[in-house]
C-alpha cells in the first residue's frame, strides 16, 4: 500500500512539472515567468513577452527568414499534460502587442497532442492516455502568400488542456508563445487572406476531425480576464489562478471550425 501511495505521489509531481512552451521556431522568451507565458500565472499575452523586449529588435540578432509558400515545422513539448488545441496566427511585428491582430489572422488550428502522447499508454492513473510524458509534438505550417516582404510574428496558443495538479476533471488556462521572423520572396504575393485550417486527430481520437480537450474550445474563455494571482508564502497553488474550469474531458473541434 505504501509503495502504491509513493508511486502515485511521484507521478503527480511529474505531471505537474512544466507547461506549454513554443519550442520551434524559437520563442521570444521572458524573464518574469521563466520563459513560459501562462494566463493563470498573470501573463496575458498575446505573446510571451512584449514587442519591446523581443530579441528581434537587436541588430546582433540573426533574423529567421522564410519565403511565401514555404512549409515550416512548428513544435512544442507535451510537458506532462494532455489534451487541448493549438492555434497558430501571424501578425505584423509592429502589431504584435495587439490581440486583435492575431485573432483576425488565424492560419491554423490543430490538436495539442497531434502526433505525441504519454510515455506509457497503459498508465491510467489519471485516465485513458492522460499519463505523464514530454514527447515532442509538432505540425506543419505554410507561410501564406498574402504576406508582403517584411517582419512578422507567429503566435502559438495552447488552450483546452487538462488535469491540474492531478485533478482529472479540471482545465488549464491558456498559454502563449511568439516567434518573430522575416518574409522575403517566394511565391507571388496575393491579396487573398487564407481561411484558417483545422487539422484534427490526436492520440485519443486518431484519424478523426476532432481533439480531446477540457473546459472550453474557444480562445479567450480561459485567460482569467484582468485577474492576477495573489501569492502567499508556503502556498504553492496561490501562485496561479488555475484551474480554469471543472468537468470531464470532451471531444470536439475548435470554436468556429
Amino acid at each position: 500500500m505504501l509503495f502504491k501511495y509513493l508511486s502515485v505521489v511521484g507521478i503527480l509531481s511529474t505531471i505537474c512539472v512544466g507547461h506549454g512552451i513554443l519550442n520551434f521556431p524559437k520563442s521570444r522568451g521572458n524573464v518574469q515567468w521563466q520563459g513560459t507565458c501562462s494566463a493563470g500565472a498573470g501573463c496575458k499575452g498575446p505573446c510571451d513577452s512584449p514587442k519591446a523586449d523581443s530579441p528581434f529588435n537587436s541588430q546582433f540578432n540573426e533574423k529567421t527568414t522564410y519565403t511565401r509558400g514555404q512549409e515550416i515545422e512548428v513544435s512544442w513539448k507535451r510537458l506532462n499534460h494532455p489534451g487541448g488545441f493549438v492555434r497558430l496566427s501571424i501578425a505584423s511585428f509592429d502589431d504584435s502587442d495587439n490581440w486583435d491582430s492575431f485573432n483576425n489572422n488565424v492560419v491554423k488550428y490543430t490538436c495539442y497532442e497531434t502526433n505525441c502522447g504519454p510515455d506509457d499508454p497503459n498508465d491510467n492513473t489519471f485516465g485513458h492516455l492522460n499519463g505523464p510524458g514530454s514527447q515532442k509534438c509538432s505540425t506543419k505550417l505554410t507561410i501564406p502568400d498574402n504576406l508582403a516582404d517584411g517582419s512578422y510574428t507567429l503566435q502559438w496558443v495552447w488552450y483546452g488542456g487538462g488535469i491540474y495538479y492531478g485533478q482529472v476533471d479540471t482545465s488549464f488556462g491558456e498559454y502563449y508563445g511568439c516567434s518573430d521572423f522575416k518574409v522575403s520572396g517566394g511565391n507571388s504575393q496575393t491579396s487573398d487572406k487564407p481561411e484558417a485550417a483545422f487539422q484534427g486527430g490526436d492520440i485519443t481520437y486518431p484519424n478523426t476531425d476532432s481533439c480531446k480537450y477540457w473546459g472550453s474550445n474557444k480562445v479567450g474563455d480561459c485567460n482569467f480576464g484582468d485577474r492576477q494571482p495573489s501569492p502567499k508564502d508556503g502556498e504553492l497553488l496561490s501562485q496561479s489562478l488555475e484551474p480554469c474550469m471543472h468537468g470531464p474531458p470532451k471531444q470536439g473541434k475548435p470554436d468556429g471550425m
